[in-house]
């Protein structure tokens, strides 16, 4: 849970709408909207995730925005 709720801090700080959370296989997804850059810094936080974090590799798939969040929340 600290790697989805630091997650969603820091893609609120940059004003990103979407979600995050766990696989059943004990991956962590996301889907981000935004403006590029921020979107990027998003990734690249990713890369890296809090402190403690054990991150082995990030995976991304662009797609055209749908506009469809209207927050950033943890889904469970």
């Amino acid at each position: 849970m600290f790697f989805r709720h630091s997650a969603r801090l820091e893609a609120v700080r940059l004003g990103l709408t979407g979600w995050v959370r766990n696989c059943q296989n004990g991956d962590v997804s996301a889907a981000a909207e935004g403006e590029r850059d921020r979107v990027n810094e998003f990734v690249a936080w990713c890369r890296v995730g809090p402190p403690y974090a054990r991150v082995s590799g990030v995976e991304v798939r662009e797609s055209a925005a749908t506009g469809e969040f209207s927050g950033f929340q943890v889904e469970h």
